[in-house]
């Protein structure tokens, strides 16, 4: 049986991580092992992290969208649910954006809405 030599395929892929870990505080950049296990909980951070971003940012859009409502006297789930019997398709985020940027056109919205 012939010896396979994997000098080239192991450092590529030693050299991969490593890349991955630039930055991280102490051995967690320089040694391999500590390095690959940093890098593997990052990566599941990153995964959970981007799961959270959209529920942290529907949470922002339907709490601006509720503090306008108040200002007319409504509430968030009164406001939502008088736009789809209207059929007014406007997703949070869109609906969120014109209550802090336009407040007229939102107060438009939800009179027309009602």
């Amino acid at each position: 049986m012939v010896r396979i030599k994997r000098g080239n395929v192991a450092r590529k892929r030693r050299k991969k991580i490593l890349q991955l870990a630039k930055g991280y505080r102490g051995a967690h950049s320089c040694l391999f092992r500590v390095a690959n296990q940093q890098v593997m909980k990052a990566l599941r951070y990153s995964y959970v992290g981007r799961k959270q971003k959209k529920r942290t940012f529907r949470r922002l859009w339907i709490t601006r969208i509720n503090s306008a409502s108040k200002l007319k006297n409504l509430t968030y789930s009164k406001v939502i649910h008088n736009f789809k019997k209207s059929n007014i398709d406007l997703n949070r985020k869109m609906l969120a954006q014109i209550a802090v940027l336009d407040t007229q056109t939102f107060d438009k919205l939800v009179t027309s809405a009602m």
